[in-house]
């Protein structure tokens, strides 16, 4: 059997009943470095096959090699597995091998919901999330993308937005959406939810300091209907035409 788990944000709080009872039952953990150590004390001594960023397919490939010898494995994603996670990965390697394996998907709290819950009630209305990295979507689909979003006024939520090795990824998505939303548009920065540099931001397109965004942040853009009220972000349930 092959759990697909997602953990969460990073807290064990966070973390679903069932996510933590799936960790607790199968004999093999397979993740990135970094995630195994996040979910330390529920791993014990059960058998790792950990390796660092950029070997998801690796990754997946033993997971599954280990579940076809029988046993019980669990692939670990942060936040949730099937958000920009690992349970497509997953089932596409399967389905390329023509094999049955039984797999099951745990669900986690995923970085938009854990911001949107830290900044205040930023996704009540319509919301879309786009990533902005172009390792898996060439850089002009992701345009295309962000000039629908910003058309229809959809709250955006932006992950994977500015990293060292793509620095100007954000300053060109919020130019492009800039010709749809005022630069009044509010903007609220989830940084490290669940983890113990968790910090919330809320500013403005204009006001925006990009140089304190990373790959740990989430940014949640408003709609025009979008305002602060006692330090939170929040969205109106409907929208006035």
């Amino acid at each position: 059997m092959l759990y697909v788990v997602g953990l969460g944000p990073g807290d064990k709080e966070k973390m679903s009943l069932e996510a933590i009872e799936t960790i607790k039952k199968v004999e093999v953990i397979v993740g990135y470095t970094t995630y195994v150590r996040l979910i330390k004390e529920l791993v014990g001594e059960k058998e790792i096959v950990s390796t660092g960023m950029k070997q998801e397919i690796d990754r997946c490939r033993k997971a599954i090699e280990l579940a076809q010898k029988g046993k019980t494995v669990a692939v670990i994603s942060s936040r949730d597995a099937g958000v920009y996670g690992m349970a497509g990965l997953i089932l596409e390697l399967i389905s390329q091998m023509n094999e049955e394996l039984a797999v099951k998907v745990i669900p986690g709290i995923t970085a938009s919901i854990a911001g949107a819950a830290l900044l205040g009630a930023p996704l009540m209305n319509d919301f879309c999330h786009i990533s902005l990295s172009d390792l898996m979507t060439p850089w002009e689909i992701i345009e295309k993308r962000l000039h629908a979003a910003a058309s229809a006024d959809f709250v955006i939520c932006l992950y994977n937005p500015r990293s060292k090795g793509r620095p100007k990824h954000l300053e060109k998505a919020l130019a492009i959406i800039q010709q749809y939303k005022s630069e009044d548009t509010i903007i609220g920065l989830a940084k490290d939810v669940g983890r113990e540099k968790e910090q919330a931001i809320i500013t403005t397109i204009a006001d925006l300091d990009e140089t304190v965004v990373d790959m740990t942040t989430v940014v949640l853009i408003g709609n025009k209907e979008t305002y602060t009220e006692d330090n939170r972000m929040i969205t109106p349930r409907g929208y006035r035409l």
